[in-house]
């Protein structure tokens, strides 16, 4: 039997409004390729078709060798973002996606695949094994991008090692050898033995503890006349020899020239050790000089100086010895910061010491092979003694060989190991040596001026990018574009053939012809053609003799960067809006995107452009520890986890009656727009770190997404209360008004953070943009806002209930349209959920034009914000008090209290006044605002303490409001009690008086349900 007071629930609960909607609690995997075929094909496709000003994000294509791995979700994603939210800017967005096919990567794997090492199989076999691995990678790479929502052209998506965009690159080719801007030449550039190519800085890394054998080598001098009589009349009798210091004795054999700085003062010491032995030595290296031999020198001579030794100095280097004494000479880059202030020079293996050398005549030399060990050349006397032995292994077999050589001659005076930083193959992680060959190079030397200018319009995002790419710009001048690989675009150059050598033949005819027959037959015709093939030659060459074609690749940097010139050339401006990858790349891509743009252009008018007008880098990921992602430490995530959720602790899942328990554990898996708020939700512009507790508050993001739009579609789908304006749009043309205060905070505060997402958005700042949202929807609106609605939308007037609808119906249109960019298969699945007649009026939000919400007069906004800090003040103290209240069990519901603010007269007519300017044109009852604001049963505002006799229990809690000392609520007190009136039992409010069966609010509601 019910008692009187469920009889009374039970005939009320009819009368209540409790929104509903099937919003499920997490994604339906069956609803998301739907969701995905909407918010990115057609949505691209619809904003294509439409006509606006044009935005190009420019894609850095990622090389097409491997899965994908999170490094790729940041970069994409973040690219992403960034297109979604120009087109809710009305803009025509152009998003080209594309792939690096060519190069060493992919060919490496290729061959790995196919059970071959580098060198073992012919260059038509390689290079069908790569097309095979790249076409394959890049089918495989494009599902994983679209499966993260990641919307573009994919139809038209660009591929390095297609037919057109090899064309385009021979072109550009073409104009920078008619420019003057390539040459080849036979010097020293950074060589890969374990890829056997040469490499571009840009695919250098560094080791920065590599360990070498160091040695301290003599070489016996023969001095001139004038040096000798000066020696002599200083009591210097016999030879002098020379000690050089280096950490590459493997280039001894290539030895030139000793180098002193002319300006530094030298010194004679004699060892006892050796027999007296005379030497050279920087006076400054003396004492370290004695620290390695563990033996005091004698000082013979002092104050000579380096312009003393310089041209009257010889030596005979012990490997070629047919090829006569060698000079000591001047070099300005010697210091005496280490070593003994002479430098062993060989020009064939440094760069340094090729460019003053080839100053004075002196040819480089290099005895090395393609496979990094010593040929014949290297000791022509003995060539069994170093013939075959690598320069560069772990176990430094040909240095050990040079030194034991030195040893056994009585040349070596030390050997230690050093520690160093030396550079590696980015690749193969191998050491990489210095090795003269003959090279095709781009001269960008004269491209620094004029990219240096080009680059001052440009908006570097972060702005520490600018140094560094300037800096990367102004060190380079020359940049080695050949590559001795099979799978690549082909240097286009013929060769004449001179008996058992070649010589190189270039010339702009030459270059059209072999481009106008490789449109003709196929870039694989390069190779499959017979070598001296005739149609290959150009008519102006026919006759001259026979030519060859060349087997040098061009440098996948070249290849990528300049792919450019697959967008609409502008004359007057970049060709994108938009460059962004990962930090790298300004040694990188940026860089080679530039040269290659400016090189084509009319650079020495100092008119040229650089190919982007903003930059952005991003960081790489991290683990949780701060430690870079390998498969070796094994801290590597994929995207897919996050998607899945398997990252997270597994889901307690309630065990359904009938049914046995899983035998696998579930996971919480919310899908690509887990991934993507991960990626939008870092400041991306530093290392990411990636890690259980990241994910778990991106989770925990999602689903406080997901319980606001379930509660806000409730409201709108009201069965009994349906939404009275004609569309989403409509709430923005003209904002919905209200005479409640609370609506009216509300408003202002949604019109602030959409202003402010807004900033972040424009200044590609997306995780400012979520932090923000985030803040606004726990704190604005679950604990204050949707609080204060509760007990209107279940319980009031029709009429409140309508207006409440408007405010929530924009602030609901509002955050779909600021998490579209970021969260889109999220918004289209609300969207799928929003009632047909308001869906069938609006613009769908990824498609509607998103401006920030209009604010108020700053007088308005300014007393607005003023009554936002009062009323925190006092509900914090407000819920202090009612917490201590629950904890006494004194209380449940905040409804069971009531609020009474003490404050002097004139504070109380102050505040008044103030909560009166916010909306000026109505008369507020401050009482029944605050009351409903606060979530309380009742509020008032006294000048004086309450008496302590007085019938309500008043002693429970006292807390003291925290002002500023400017606050109009300086000195205030809240005080929490019960409320003096009854509990009303429909809307539980304590508002109805002892007689009364409802308070009055509910009676008049109730009469109009009937």
């Amino acid at each position: 039997m019910l008692t009187p007071t469920r009889v009374l629930r039970a005939s009320y609960s009819s009368t209540l409004r409790l929104p509903k909607s099937p919003f499920p609690p997490r994604p339906l995997p069956e609803k998301t390729p739907l969701y995905l075929q909407r918010c990115t094909d057609d949505l691209y496709a619809w904003q294509r078709a439409r006509k606006a000003k044009p935005f190009t994000l420019h894609d850095g294509p990622p090389y097409a060798n491997g899965p994908l791995h999170i490094g790729h979700a940041l970069n994409k994603i973040t690219k992403d973002v960034i297109c979604r939210f120009h087109v809710s800017q009305g803009n025509k967005v152009s998003y080209i996606p594309g792939w690096d096919c060519h190069g060493l990567p992919i060919e490496i794997k290729a061959l790995q695949a196919a059970k071959k090492s580098l060198g073992d199989t012919d260059a038509v076999a390689i290079r069908s094994a790569a097309r095979e691995l790249a076409a394959t990678t890049v089918e495989a790479q494009k599902h994983g991008f679209r499966e993260w929502g990641v919307m573009g052209d994919w139809d038209n998506a660009y591929k390095t090692m297609e037919k057109g965009f090899e064309l385009r690159q021979l072109e550009v080719f073409k104009k920078m050898w008619e420019k003057g801007l390539v040459y080849r030449q036979f010097k020293p550039v950074y060589w890969s033995p374990s890829s056997r190519t040469a490499l571009a800085e840009a695919e250098l890394e560094y080791d920065e503890g590599y360990k070498s054998l160091a040695a301290f080598v003599r070489f016996p001098t023969q001095i001139t006349k004038d040096l000798m009589a000066k020696l002599q009349d200083k009591g210097v009798k016999g030879n002098v020899n020379v000690v050089i210091w280096t950490t590459t004795p493997w280039t001894l054999p290539a030895n030139k020239a000793i180098a002193v700085h002319r300006d530094m003062e030298y010194c004679v010491v004699r060892d006892a050790g050796k027999d007296s032995e005379l030497t050279f030595v920087a006076a400054t290296r003396v004492a370290e000089y004695e620290k390695v031999l563990e033996r005091k020198l004698e000082v013979v001579v002092s104050r000579l100086r380096g312009s003393d030794l310089a041209g009257n100095l010889q030596y005979e280097n012990p490997f070629q010895k047919a090829s006569g004494p060698q000079p000591i000479i001047h070099a300005d880059f010697v210091t005496d910061s280490s070593g003994t202030g002479l430098v062993h020079f060989a020009p064939g293996h440094g760069m340094d010491d090729y460019h003053v050398c080839q100053a004075m005549g002196i040819p480089a030399f290099a005895p090395v092979d393609d496979a990094g060990t010593f040929t014949k050349d290297a000791f022509p006397e003995q060539p069994e003694l170093l013939e075959g032995l690598p320069v560069s292994d772990e176990k430094k077999t040909g240095t050990r060989a040079i030194c034991d050589y030195l040893e056994k001659q009585g040349l070596l005076r030390a050997k230690q190991n050093y520690r160093h930083k030396y550079p590696i193959d980015w690749r193969t992680k191998q050491p990489v040596i210095v090795r003269a060959t003959e090279q095709w190079f781009a001269d960008v030397g004269d491209l620094k001026d004029a990219s240096m200018k080009a680059i001052a319009d440009v908006n570097f995002l972060p702005e520490t990018g600018r140094p560094r790419l300037e800096s990367f710009i102004q060190g380079r001048s020359q940049w080695c574009i050949s590559r001795q690989r099979a799978w690549g675009v082909p240097i286009p150059a013929l060769y004449k053939v001179q008996g058992d050598s070649l010589e190189a033949t270039m010339d702009a005819k030459t270059i059209g012809h072999l481009i106008n027959t490789i449109k003709e037959r196929g870039i694989d015709a390069w190779w499959t053609d017979a070598p001296s093939d005739p149609i290959w030659t150009p008519s102006h060459l026919a006759g001259t003799g026979t030519y060859v074609r060349g087997r040098d690749t061009m440098d996948v940097w070249f290849d990528s960067g300049t792919s450019w010139t697959l967008l609409p050339q502008l004359k007057d401006g970049p060709v994108a809006d938009v460059y962004l990858e990962g930090t790298d790349q300004h040694r990188g891509w940026f860089q080679s995107s530039l040269l290659t743009r400016i090189a084509t252009q009319d650079y020495s008018s100092g008119t040229a452009h650089a190919p982007y007008k903003t930059l952005i880098t991003h960081g790489f990921t991290l683990d949780s520890d701060g430690r870079k992602m390998s498969k070796s430490l094994g801290n590597v995530i994929s995207p897919s986890q996050i998607m899945n959720g398997e990252l997270l602790p597994p889901v307690k899942r309630k065990k359904q009656k009938g049914q046995a328990a899983l035998p696998y554990p579930t996971y919480d898996g919310m899908g690509a727009d887990a991934l993507r708020l991960w990626a939008t939700s870092s400041d991306y512009m530093r290392d990411v770190t990636i890690g259980q507790p990241v994910l778990q508050s991106v989770n925990q993001a999602l689903h406080k997404y997901r319980v606001t739009f379930k509660w806000l579609l409730g409201v709108l789908s009201l069965p009994s209360c349906p939404p009275t304006f004609q569309s989403f749009n409509a709430l923005r043309d003209e904002l919905p008004t209200s005479s409640l205060l609370s609506d009216t905070l509300a408003q202002h505060r949604l019109a602030q953070i959409s202003a402010d997402i807004h900033t972040y958005y424009a200044r590609y700042e997306f995780f400012k943009s979520l932090s923000t949202l985030n803040r606004y929807i726990a704190a604005d609106l679950s604990a204050f806002y949707f609080e204060t609605l509760k007990d209107r939308i279940y319980t009031g007037h029709t009429s409140d209930c309508v207006t409440l609808q408007s405010h929530l119906g924009l602030i609901f249109y509002e955050l779909l349209q600021i998490l579209a960019p970021i969260t889109p298969l999220l918004v289209e699945e609300v969207w799928d959920h929003v009632p047909a007649a308001l869906k069938e009026k609006s613009i769908h939000p990824s498609q509607a034009v998103w401006t920030a919400l209009p604010t108020t007069n700053a007088a308005t906004s300014k007393a607005l914000d003023g009554a936002l800090d009062r009323i925190n003040e006092i509900s914090n103290a407000v819920k202090v008090a009612q917490e201590h209240l629950r904890t006494s069990k004194k209380i449940g519901s905040g409804l069971e209290t009531a609020v009474t603010l003490v404050m002097s007269p004139d504070a109380i007519y102050e505040f008044n006044a103030l909560l009166q300017s916010c909306v000026p044109h109505v008369e507020l009852d401050v009482r029944t605002q605050l009351s409903g604001l606060l979530v309380v049963s009742d509020f008032e505002m006294s000048a004086t303490h309450p008496d302590k006799a007085d019938v309500w229990d008043r002693s429970a809690c006292e807390p003291v409001v925290t002002t500023n000392e400017d606050s109009v609520l300086a000195g205030a007190r809240v005080i929490v009690h019960p409320p003096r009136l009854e509990k009303c039992p429909r809307c539980w409010r304590f508002a109805k008086k002892a007689e009364e069966e409802l308070c009055q609010r509910c009676d008049d509601v109730i009469k109009e349900v009937v």
